[in-house]
């Protein structure tokens, strides 16, 4: 079994900036990890299986929407914790991440933003427990950075509505109770509808042969003239601004979260070059991976920065869709290049499951570009700033 050593880096002390309930949130969930992830990730990763066994400690520990009001079963935390959660379950592995970030901020906060007072006491404490797991249905396989294109759609037949489609890449469908799928009315607007497993029509075949994510369960979501009841439409919101506002939650989490997979490679990097031994001495004496090392923590540290300050600005109802765009684009590309240098620092070891880096370096390929591909967040800054749409 494999010894999990980490410590976390913090270079401007910023530590200091937490409250202690952050740290006591933030302490926890990194102590479950190094007892419950750490030691079963490695072959869960190597035979691409779900450890669904994890899902009540994820629910006991309140990963799973842990900004959703109590009185709904959520931990009634702040943005802050919210994001340090999933920074310490990403650390843990991006799969795991996942399955909390998609059940906390794309089926949890738009049935609690947009959904009836029936549907969220329905609903949202069977999810924040994991006795229900669900899924988020937008990116279809035709439609991802442009999901108003989409196909799937529903009509009207008496007290409900008949939904076709298909979407993919969808994490957590294989297994989910509930789906929250947009798909486009007889207008042609986009509205939110809450499918269930059971209903007649619905299927959720599992995407097989991935690379990356590997101990993440992705599925299809295929309606085949499913039957759901109109109670089931989400009735506070239509078009894009549902859809979008989820996916900004959700980019706020994996800002935040991929910065813990970072901080992994980069403390297996340093714990590695001060013991390896290349010429006579340790290879972390050599200037070259020194530039590397040197490099990953100020990267760390600048990320680390910049995704505090979001916190502090969502907290206070100030932060922005470009904003959390800029901090999901700039972590992913930190992360993904820290996880490249480490891996060239640990050399041939790199690549094998005795050290972690090899795995994030493959589930971050897939980080950079859900939730946003790195150029549409680009151009979501490139219009912040300039005033001018490059989309059309």
């Amino acid at each position: 079994m494999l010894k999990d050593l980490f410590q976390s880096p913090d270079y401007f002390r910023i530590d200091d900036l937490l409250t202690p309930e952050h740290l006591m949130v933030r302490d926890a969930v990194r102590q479950w990890v190094k007892k419950e992830i750490s030691p079963i990730i490695e072959d869960a990763c190597q035979q691409a299986t779900f450890p669904s066994q994890i899902i009540p400690g994820l629910g006991e520990l309140g990963c799973f929407g842990p900004t959703i009001p109590q009185e709904y079963g959520g931990g009634g935390m702040d943005h802050i914790a919210y994001g340090l959660m999933m920074q310490e379950l990403e650390r843990g592995d991006s799969g795991i991440r996942s399955t909390a970030s998609v059940q906390g901020s794309l089926v949890m906060y738009p049935i609690y933003t947009f959904g009836s007072e029936e549907q969220k006491k329905k609903y949202l404490p069977k999810l924040a427990t994991g006795e229900w797991m669900g899924c988020f249905g937008l990116t279809e396989p035709d439609f991802g950075s442009n999901p108003s294109g989409m196909v799937t759609h529903f009509k009207e037949d008496g007290d409900h509505v008949i939904l076709n489609g298909a979407k993919m890449w969808i994490s957590n469908a294989p297994f989910a109770r509930i789906a929250v799928v947009w798909a486009k009315d007889e207008a042609g607007i986009i509205k939110g509808v809450i499918v269930e497993r059971g209903m007649e029509g619905f299927t959720t075949p599992e995407t097989k042969g991935k690379w990356s994510l590997r101990a993440s369960a992705t599925g299809e979501l295929v309606f085949d003239n499913v039957k759901v009841p109109k109670e089931n439409i989400l009735p506070n919101v239509k078009g894009l601004k549902g859809p979008l506002s989820c996916l900004s939650s959700a980019r706020y989490g994996i800002a935040w979260g991929v910065i813990g997979a970072a901080m992994d490679c980069y403390d297996t990097a340093l714990r590695y070059a001060k013991e390896r031994e290349q010429f006579g001495r340790p290879i972390g004496g050599f200037q070259l991976t020194q530039k590397k090392l040197a490099e990953m923590i100020t990267e760390i540290t600048k990320a680390q920065l910049m995704n505090w300050r979001l916190g502090v600005l969502k907290n206070e109802g100030k932060a922005t869709p470009a904003q959390i765009s800029m901090a999901k684009r700039n972590s992913c590309a930190v992360a993904t290049q820290i996880a490249r240098d480490a891996r060239q620092i640990l050399g041939g070891m790199g690549i094998t499951g005795e050290f972690p880096v090899m795995r994030h370096m493959m589930n971050l390929e897939s980080v950079i570009t859900y939730e946003g591909t790195h150029e549409i967040h680009l151009l979501i800054t490139g219009q912040d700033i300039t005033g001018l749409d490059a989309f059309h």
